[in-house]
């Protein structure tokens, strides 16, 4: 049999595919976007979710994939021991990360390629790479077969189905293998094993999950701690060990791909993969279709009725008739007609897509803020948050730093770290839940907390404005504990002296909107208490912290006042600058000299940078803000989040033109070079773009590809 040679590869690799002209597009009616080029926008990607699961998939094929279970959990992983993290921002791919492939040999000629793209990276003749609301796609040509690659979810389940379509698209018949190929990765290193079940009709993946307290075990029991990938039509041959179906060759060129058949191997304590083989003749324009179930198990029950429910041609049609209807109904309730058709595109077909968190206890600010934005596609969602967020408020009228959501969550990872901001969040929120539903009623539900007292939902709002107000130093303002709405300012006020600038303006914006609220429900002397409070802290603000032409930052638990003039890196920030616009720190004359120096020292051509200059070391009394890298995340980056505050300010003092600008910046496109700079497509707002534009202007604008953000409610 004749075989790829190392030359014919090598020639493969160093001449890519020509470009399709346009490299990305919107198409039917904006519903999709396509992209035309695996390698311009390497980590060009798209993103699906129901209620217990998300996949992240790039434009290559890499993916990641998770789930609860009820904590956040995997089903496939990386080659090795993996600790357990959020998604990363700036994922770096490498051969072997968890993905969904499809090589293609033909029989005579020994030649291969793989669809989507990786692993084998065969200069393709077409492809595309197509992102839409309720599915994924890509169509890949090459050697003269066409392969088309779509993936859905079911509404509720934790699955994936992939159905793959193979076209002979030359002038004569042809002898294929198709081999799609699903690494599984490392899942245990206590027990782990795979094999082809026949009575399942596809590869099982079983493990342990690793433990040592005797107590886990019991909690362990009920995991899904199988993977499965189900094979609708049965395999010509299979392999289920890593190794063996590497071998020598790479993932490039498999060793067990060049042989006329797989081996049909099992995995005994080795790393497992699904990998099947279909030998196929096709005729001229002939095709065949291939579906695939690929997911998480609790045993061999599970899977038996997951194959049952979705493996066939009826179950897919049906599950992704149901996942459209599931997704369109969350569209949302706004809808733009502009000039700006790109900018249309995205508020009418893309803005309400942006998902939620998965966790068990997401911090309480991100909680209440993702919730707000269900206000314009399910309000009695944001209903019944109020009244979940309220349930866990602490005597003293704070809000915990996490909201546990189901029996047995703990508090993990940041919301362990106190912070002092999540009660501004409760009015900040619910004036955009009054202004959308009118539902005052709202304030007069009952809530009862796990201690067994209740009060009413008003009554716990006036309980958390007190606490805002009491949480202030002589000066009267705002501690910060170890960190406010910037999680990674953790060493400020450490020690119990630190005050935040954010957050003391933030206050008087909370205390000011709530002070209107208590106006509406007749309460003229409690409405008068809040806007006295208000008046305190912006009194407090501008004595303490106003530098002659912005606001500072924060002072330290040693008495260092922050972004000021005076600092060499982080100067001015954009947050205290922002709400001391919206809670009225700010008069206008002092709005006057703020956004000149935001729009010289923060503007760049990818949106406002969160402050300027970045930090380049540890600053030890502001804290591992300083020690990301400059202009990654926090440190200096074009914070979406924090750029969106900014825009709304500026609509509340009537700069809407500017406003304007700022908004269509933090969206990629329209034209190719910005598409390219970011490397991402037009249909989320990431967490962040690289910033340091005047440090690294090489790198600034790149996006951070995490969907998951709470930049958009």
């Amino acid at each position: 049999m004749a075989r790829l040679s190392y030359d014919d590869h090598q020639y493969e690799l160093n001449n890519p595919p020509v470009v399709s002209t346009p490299l990305l597009r919107p198409t039917h009616n904006g519903d999709r976007y396509e992209l035309t080029s695996p390698t311009a926008m390497p980590k060009a990607d798209g993103f699906l979710w129901n209620q217990r699961m998300m996949i992240q998939v790039t434009c290559r094929g890499y993916a990641t994939a998770q789930f609860m279970q009820p904590e956040l959990a995997k089903y496939a992983h990386a080659p090795n021991i993996e600790a357990k993290t959020f998604m990363q921002p700036e994922q770096e791919y490498y051969a072997h990360h968890p993905g969904r492939f499809v090589y293609i040999k033909d029989e005579e000629t020994g030649r291969l390629f793989s669809a989507p793209y990786e692993p084998v990276r065969a200069p393709v003749d077409r492809f595309i790479f197509s992102v839409g609301k309720s599915d994924i796609q890509w169509t890949v040509e090459y050697l003269g077969i066409r392969v088309e690659i779509t993936l859905s979810l079911p509404t509720h389940d934790i699955a994936e189905l992939w159905s793959i379509k193979v076209t002979n698209l030359s002038d004569h018949p042809r002898k294929i293998s198709v081999y799609p190929y699903f690494p599984i990765g490392n899942l245990s290193w206590m027990n782990q094993s795979a094999e082809y079940r026949q009575d399942l009709g596809g590869v099982v993946a079983s493990s342990v999950t690793p433990y040592q307290k005797a107590e886990d075990y019991f909690k362990n029991k009920f995991l899904k701690d199988k993977t499965y990938f189900l094979c609708e039509t049965p395999p010509n041959s299979w392999e289920t060990m890593q190794h063996a179906f590497e071998g020598e060759g790479g993932l490039h060129a498999p060793s067990a791909i060049m042989e006329p058949n797989l081996l049909r191997g099992d995995a005994r304590y080795e790393l497992p993969v699904a990998a099947v083989q279909y030998r196929i003749s096709l005729k001229v324009n002939e095709q065949r279709d291939y579906r695939f179930l690929f997911g998480p198990a609790c045993d061999e029950t599970e899977i038996r009725s997951m194959s049952k429910k979705y493996l066939s041609e009826e179950g897919f049609a049906n599950t992704t008739r149901d996942y459209a209807w599931y997704i369109e109904q969350g569209r949302g309730c706004l809808e733009i007609e502009t000039p700006d058709k790109e900018l249309d595109n995205f508020v009418n077909n893309w803005l309400p897509r942006h998902v939620n968190r998965l966790t068990t206890d997401p911090q309480t600010r991100n909680y209440l803020q993702d919730n707000m934005g269900m206000n314009f596609i399910k309000p009695e969602v944001t209903r019944k948050a109020f009244l979940k967020a309220l349930s866990q408020q602490e005597a003293s009228g704070n809000m915990p730093d996490g909201i546990l959501l189901a029996e047995g969550a703990e508090l993990k990872y940041i919301n362990q770290v106190p912070h002092t901001d999540h009660c501004v969040w409760l009015p900040v929120t619910l004036d955009v839940y009054l202004a959308e539903t009118g539902d005052y009623g709202l304030l007069q539900e009952n809530v009862k907390r796990a201690n067994g007292d209740s009060n009413t939902v008003f009554e716990g709002f006036n309980a958390a404005m007190d606490w805002l107000i009491s949480a202030r130093d002589e000066r009267g303002l705002s501690y910060i504990k170890q960190g406010d709405w910037c999680d990674p300012m953790n060493m400020v006020g450490y020690k119990g002296k630190g005050v935040s600038g954010w957050l003391t303006v933030a206050t008087g914006y909370a205390l000011k909107l709530w002070a209107g609220i208590c106006e509406q429900q007749g309460k003229p002397e409690l409405a008068a208490k809040y806007r006295a409070g208000a008046k305190e802290v912006n009194h407090a603000a501008n004595t303490h912290l106003w530098d002659g032409g912005w606001f500072a930052r924060g002072i330290t638990d040693d008495g260092m006042i922050f972004g000021t003039q005076k600092d060499q890196e982080g100067r001015i920030w954009l947050n205290p600058q922002v709400w001391s616009i919206l809670g009225g720190a700010a008069s206008p004359q002092q709005c006057a000299k703020i956004i000149p120096q935001l729009e010289k020292q923060l503007s760049t051509p990818y949106g406002m940078t969160m402050f300027a200059p970045p930090f380049t070391s540890m600053r030890e009394d502001v804290g591992r803000v300083t020690q990301k890298y400059p202009g990654s995340a926090e440190n200096a980056s074009v914070y979406n989040h924090a750029a969106i505050f900014y825009i709304y300010s500026l609509h509340t003092i009537g700069e809407n033109d500017r406003a304007y600008k700022l908004l269509r910046q933090m969206l990629p496109g329209p034209s190719e070079e910005d598409y390219l700079q970011h490397g991402q497509l037009p249909v989320y707002i990431p967490n962040y773009y690289r910033g340091a534009y005047e440090m690294y202007p090489r790198t600034a604008g790149r996006s951070s590809h995490l969907f998951n953000t709470g930049t958009m409610p």
